[in-house]
């Protein structure tokens, strides 16, 4: 009975409880390693225990309570020879890997990405986000990462993350096709390539990333100030009306800032001499605009040509044009006695009382006198 409460009292019990939220890893600390054979080892959730007997991984236990025994410790049994009477302490590293996410890690590009924009041409673009990390493959984590470090952080791996997905980013960005003015809307796709570009690699660590995120993709200070005038020029519209209405507000605001007295004096002739420039520049730009006609306007349609009747002889010939009428005046066959109609006239009338045929029979001379006179 003695016996049985002293075994009894030295019982192990083998767990982690940190609750730190940078920890990826954490080594069981046990003076020479020795681990009693029956031990109570307790995993809980978003965690792993993983043995490492003699420098070799032997087991991964997933969340549970298991007692280290024979029956539940294949490997290890294998590897510490025991048979089924053994019950002495084994020499053992235990090792507690953080299987919960990590979120937040912070990425962004150190230098600006050179792409080909089909809109801008070669331009620079800069971005940042966050992600989110957790160990997949604990055994694959502590071989190729942890190693024998007995306390392994977030920090420890966050730069080689930082390095992977800026590497990435660029690649897939500038192989996109995506134009600029359209990334901010393609932000998922984006993040869904880059997530699928980083994969492989951190498979290879025992890691994944269940979430990716572009917070920003920026432009240069100078390309975004050119798009911040081409935006208000698009804004603005016609010029002149601009003009107009900025000229009204400037007077506007010289006259509310005067006041009484020599400095009101002072003001007011400021305010005038405002309203004079500003009034010179609206006609100017108006008689301007009254001048040139707009950019791409097209010239509005000659007006019709007036057409022309003739009566001879109890007969209506045509209708001519005022060049044909010419044509015929210097020939002699138009006459101020001619009957002439076009629409609009009340009826036959002489060409030589029509206005508009005024001109054409200047030219014409009048018939001469009767002889004798």
């Amino acid at each position: 009975m003695v016996f049985s409460f002293i075994r009894g009292e030295f019982i192990d019990v083998i767990e982690w409880t940190d609750d730190s939220r940078d920890t990826m890893v954490w080594r069981f600390e046990r003076r020479g390693n020795a681990i009693k054979y029956g031990a109570k080892l307790t995993v809980r959730e978003g965690q792993v225990a993983a043995f490492v007997h003699e420098g070799q991984l032997a087991d991964v236990f997933e969340p549970g309570l298991y007692m280290l025994e024979t029956n539940n410790m294949p490997v290890l049994t294998t590897l510490q020879h025991w048979d089924h009477g053994f019950k002495s302490p084994f020499k053992s590293e235990i090792y507690f890997v953080n299987t919960r996410r990590f979120p937040g890690l912070k990425w962004g590009t150190r230098n600006p990405v050179m792409l080909r924009d089909p809109e801008f041409g070669p331009v620079r673009v800069r971005a940042f986000g966050s992600c989110t990390i957790r160990v997949a493959d604990a055994a694959t984590f502590l071989r190729e990462i942890v190693g024998t470090d007995g306390h392994f952080t977030e920090d420890e791996i966050s730069g080689q993350i930082r390095n992977i997905v800026v590497q990435k980013f660029s690649r897939a960005v500038a192989a996109s096709g995506i134009p600029v003015l359209d990334m901010a809307a393609n932000t998922r796709e984006l993040g869904a390539i880059i997530t699928e570009a980083i994969g492989p690699t951190l498979t290879d660590y025992g890691l994944e990333m269940p979430e990716f995120y572009i917070e920003n993709i920026s432009l240069p200070q100078e390309v975004e100030q050119a798009l911040d005038r081409r935006t208000s020029m698009g804004i603005v519209g016609d010029l002149g009306k601009y003009t107009q209405f900025a000229t009204a507000e400037a007077m506007r605001t010289a006259a509310a800032a005067g006041d009484g007295g020599g400095a009101g004096m002072g003001a007011g002739l400021g305010a005038g001499l405002g309203m004079g420039v500003g009034m010179g520049m609206a006609g100017q730009v108006a008689a301007q605009q009254a001048s040139t006609p707009a950019a791409g306007q097209a010239p509005p349609p000659p007006p019709p040509a007036t057409e022309w009747h003739i009566a001879e002889a109890g007969q209506s010939r045509g209708p001519f044009t005022e060049a044909e009428l010419s044509n015929m005046a210097s020939a002699g066959s138009l006459t101020r006695a001619t009957l002439v109609w076009t629409a609009g006239q009340e009826g036959w009338t002489p060409a030589g009382e029509v206005p508009a045929l005024a001109g054409l029979l200047a030219r014409v001379p009048p018939p001469p006198p009767p002889p004798g006179d």
